[in-house]
């Protein structure tokens, strides 16, 4: 697992910056009734995409809220007085505050299906009634684009998928949400070239490959074999879900 108070610095950087940001508000706000007034944004990281978030909709009011100070202070920059530093199991928030919550890119980093169920009942505790949770789900299968690279890394011990679809629909549906929507964008920067893989396998990247073991050092050293090392492969393609609080 990767240490994300030092990854703060890098994090915009190595995750497609801007043109990703953009793509995930958009994508998000594509979700969210136009009637909203007020969002949290659940471990929202650097802010990066939380400040695109309130920039989207002028009469949006938007609040974040991340449990690593470091991203926590990242974002509190780009949008001073409004970001939280809070665990997203335990929102310190009153029921039914907000008319929209969203969580980008955070149930696949869930230990256990214990902390999704409890991080999904959170955002629909905080959750009006007629208000709409947006979530990424599937994230690790994003990445998988049918390259030489997801060949290659295909025979590696399987992880489980806390943000599979199936299971997040079941644990907003056990805390009173309903489907209601479907959308897809681009992490633009994300493609994989293999001298990338190489360096995110070896600073923990992929959770059962621990850096250093033997194991990941073999699959090193086949993605070392691979043509054209600093081509990145085709992007990843996001799916995010909405489930709204009748």
């Amino acid at each position: 697992m990767l240490d994300y108070d030092k990854e703060a610095e890098r994090y915009d950087a190595s995750r497609g910056g801007e043109p990703r940001a953009a793509a995930a508000a958009a994508a998000v706000l594509g979700l969210v009734p136009p009637r909203a007034r007020s969002l949290l944004d659940v471990a929202c990281g650097t802010g990066i995409v939380t400040r695109r978030l309130a920039a989207g909709r002028d009469a949006l009011r938007v609040t974040g809220v991340d449990l690593v100070p470091a991203m926590a202070r990242r974002a509190a920059a780009r949008m001073p007085g409004a970001v939280v530093l809070a665990d997203s199991r335990r929102l310190p928030f009153r029921d039914g505050e907000f008319d929209a919550v969203s969580s980008v890119w955070l149930l696949h980093l869930a230990g256990s299906a214990e902390a999704v169920r409890t991080i999904v009942g959170e955002c629909a505790r905080v959750l009006r009634p007629g208000g709409v949770y947006v979530t990424t789900v599937d994230k690790g299968a994003s990445h998988n684009v049918g390259s030489d690279i997801d060949a290659v890394l295909a025979s590696r011990p399987p992880s489980t998928a806390r943000d599979a679809a199936e299971l997040v629909e079941q644990y907003a549906g056990a805390h009173g949400l309903v489907p209601a929507g479907r959308a897809t964008f681009t992490g633009h920067g994300q493609g994989r070239s293999p001298r990338r893989t190489i360096a995110d396998l070896r600073r923990g990247w992929f959770v059962t490959l621990p850096p250093g073991e033997p194991l990941a050092e073999t699959f090193a050293a086949r993605l070392a074999a691979l043509p054209d090392q600093d081509r990145p492969r085709p992007d990843p393609v996001f799916t995010v879900r909405a489930f709204s609080k009748p």
